[in-house]
């Protein structure tokens, strides 16, 4: 479990990636410290040497030939000035005098600290000239390995640091110091750092922890939701307050296809509950007739009667199977559509005159606007639409109203509208009026013959078309469907 977890996953992967760069950091701060510090005291011992190297009395022209006299050294300092200055032979061949220097000079070199600044001096027999008096008991004589007369990068000795210079007469001049004191700094700047970099690598856990906590979270609200959809409740939802995240929006989806799926799931419990209704009636005529004309005889007369009454229960039932057989092909996709070019208003006016015989008893007028209109698609479907529509406005209308029936072109579609001026839908029933089975009112539901199904068929053959099929209404005044087909491409 715990190898598996994403969460403990995306942690630990976040916390190799903190401590990789913290400890960079920190290595890189501890080094440049480290090595500023240690530059700092190297540039002081420097510094201490062009002191020294001036208290002996040694001219900046001996250090480097060609330069003007009397002018400042390569260490930025004065030439000594007093007696040993003015007397010394040219080229410092003469006898060195002793190291003498200033009371600022002097105190630059601390007697009284054993881990402060300190000098030896060397002569150029390699015999001690003198040496201050916090200087180390043995401190060895530096090779002179350099030709030119410079000082040599500073030398390290346990806890000590040291710097020389070889003058031109041979004589060594040392300038060092103990490091323990910045060895320490450097070590406490080491915990500062390491206490800080843990403190940050703590609290950035903790934010991780926290973040990929609330990263998960989405995906164990949608774990926990499938759980309970799959056991059966289909009305559980994600709650998906960060819409604009990607988990967010898988979660909408989610959402989005679980409504659907219930809306599916309430659709089918309705159509299983409504086509086991509509069967019922025609068997419980059926076994009613059958069971009344076998328990005694009867006449010739009574029993064609019964069998004609049979006859007609077992028509409604293959017509309300041949609809459910017709929209379970189009939920399949499997109904196979012709793709011709013809006419919507041709097959429009067939279907005005079939539907006649059904509107003249009553004294209903069918009026016609039929503009052209190319469609590509199965006419005969379509006609099946169209009568469908024309059926139900005839047989909704009231006695002596009209029905119109028009067609047109509308940009890319094809128009059909078949209209009436009956008693109209409530508002109520127009979002539903397209479900199977459905019927507004009871005076519908009595209808014989008609299964609910017709309106569905007609959607699902106008929407396997790639069209669209709207009611509008206004109770008392009439109804008004209109149908839009894609025109024939060229």
């Amino acid at each position: 479990m715990f190898p598996k977890s994403i969460r403990w996953r995306l942690q630990i992967w976040y916390g190799l990636i903190l401590i990789a760069v913290l400890a960079g950091f920190g290595f890189t701060t501890f080094q440049l410290a480290g090595g500023r510090q240690l530059r700092k005291l190297d540039d002081e011992l420097r510094h201490r040497v062009a002191v020294l190297s001036s208290g002996l009395g040694i001219r900046p022209e001996d250090m480097n030939p060609g330069r003007q006299p009397n002018g400042p050294d390569d260490m930025g300092f004065p030439p000594p000035e007093g007696p040993e200055g003015r007397e010394r032979p040219a080229g410092g061949r003469g006898k060195p005098p002793g190291l003498h220097l200033t009371p600022q000079q002097q105190a630059m070199f601390d007697a009284a600290d054993p881990d402060g600044f300190y000098f030896v001096v060397w002569r150029r027999d390699d015999t001690e000239m003198t040496r201050s008096p916090n200087a180390p008991a043995a401190v060895p004589v530096p090779v002179r390995s350099t030709t030119k007369h410079e000082p040599d990068p500073p030398r390290s000795r346990g806890l000590l640091r040291e710097s020389f210079i070889v003058m031109p007469p041979g004589e060594i001049l040392l300038a060092g110091k103990s490091v323990a004191a910045e060895l320490a700094e450097i070590r406490r700047l080491g915990w500062s750092l390491a206490g800080v970099g843990g403190a940050v690598l703590l609290f950035g856990l903790a934010g991780g922890w926290w973040l990929a906590t609330r990263a998960i979270r989405p995906i164990e609200e949608i774990s926990a939701a499938a759980v309970k959809i799959s056991a059966g409740d289909l009305s559980q939802r994600i709650d998906a307050a960060d819409t604009e995240s990607e988990l967010g929006r898988l979660a909408g989806v989610l959402n989005s296809s679980w409504a659907r799926l219930e809306a599916a799931f309430a659709q089918q419990r309705q159509f299983t509950s409504d086509a086991a209704h509509e069967l019922r009636t025609p068997i419980s005529v059926m076994l009613t007739q059958t069971q009344s004309a076998l328990k005694r005889e009867r006449t010739v007369a009574d029993y064609r009667e019964t069998v004609e009454a049979c006859e007609r229960s077992a028509q409604r039932m293959r017509r309300l199977i041949e609809s459910l057989l017709e929209l379970s092909r189009f939920d399949a996709g499997q109904e196979a559509l012709k793709q011709m070019r013809f006419d919507l208003a041709n097959t429009a006016r067939d279907c005005v005159e079939l539907v006649k015989p059904l509107a003249e008893p009553r004294g209903i007028k069918i009026l016609c606007g039929l503009s052209p209109a190319e469609c590509s698609g199965d006419s005969e479907r379509l006609a099946q639409v169209i009568t469908n529509l024309l059926s139900n406005a005839i047989h909704y209308n009231k006695d002596g109203g009209e029905v119109r029936v028009a067609t047109r072109t509308e940009g890319d579609f094809a128009v059909v509208v078949v209209a009436d001026n009956g008693p109209g839908i409530a508002p109520e029933h127009l979002a539903r009026i397209f479900d199977r089975f459905y019927r507004v009112d009871g005076a519908r539901t009595t209808t014989a013959g008609r299964t609910g199904l017709g309106l569905a068929i007609s959607k699902a053959i106008v929407e396997a078309h790639g069209g669209s099929i709207e009611v509008a209404s206004e109770p008392g005044k009439g109804t008004t469907f209109t149908v839009r087909l894609p025109t024939a491409k060229e």
